[in-house]
């Protein structure tokens, strides 16, 4: 899929259903951020949050005291939603419109952050271009969490196929420049009040 095709796909998603109508959405985006905490130094640390959409973690992170945040979404609509909610607290963090397997980093992170954006490269030659960025952007020591359906999530999101996996897949396409210390699994419900099983894996940066 096209970097254009996405971005209408997503924008027309947020558009259509708005931030708490999406099957993704979470208003206390507690797991993450329990890790988040686990992993990183609030008040130092920088922080990447890959495929954010209009997530309500950078509101968390914010009142938790980290300042240096960067969103990245490749949904413009998204990124104007989580900015609208923020008010004059939006000004206190980067955001970036762009899709993260074309993206370019123009620096690096202590934390890499992805809920449930990885699961959509359904192509090898996207999650290639995925892990180059990652493994670019994270520094040595840091470490990245990615969020996927577990192996019994479904098939489908938003119209579209995704990937599942178990932390051991997931460590296998991440590759040797990261190393497995924790995976949890969670059982997110959907405004629709449906379950999807989840898997949140945290990889160093060895």
């Amino acid at each position: 899929m096209q970097d254009e095709t996405r971005r209408a796909h997503w924008d027309k998603a947020y558009q259509s259903k708005g931030e708490a109508g999406v099957s993704w959405f979470e208003d206390t985006p507690a797991v993450s951020l329990d890790l988040i905490r686990r992993h990183a130094r609030m008040a130092s640390s920088s922080l990447i949050d890959i495929g954010a959409g209009a997530s309500r973690l950078v509101d968390a992170l914010i009142a938790a005291g980290m300042s240096d945040i960067t969103v990245l979404d490749l949904s413009p609509a998204a990124l104007d939603a989580a900015k609208a909610r923020l008010g004059t607290r939006a000004d206190d963090v980067h955001w970036i419109a762009a899709d993260v397997t074309t993206w370019r980093p123009d620096r690096r992170y202590d934390l890499w952050h992805d809920r449930a954006a990885f699961h959509f490269l359904t192509d090898a030659s996207d999650r290639a271009a995925y892990i180059e960025r990652l493994t670019g952007a994270v520094v040595p020591g840091g470490h990245a969490i990615i969020a996927t359906f577990a192996p019994d999530g479904p098939e489908r999101c938003s119209g579209l196929p995704v990937v599942r996996y178990d932390p051991a897949a997931l460590a296998e396409v991440v590759g040797p420049s990261f190393r497995l210390v924790e995976h949890i699994e969670h059982q997110h419900r959907t405004p629709g009040n449906t379950i999807q099983s989840f898997q949140f894996s945290v990889f160093e940066r060895v």
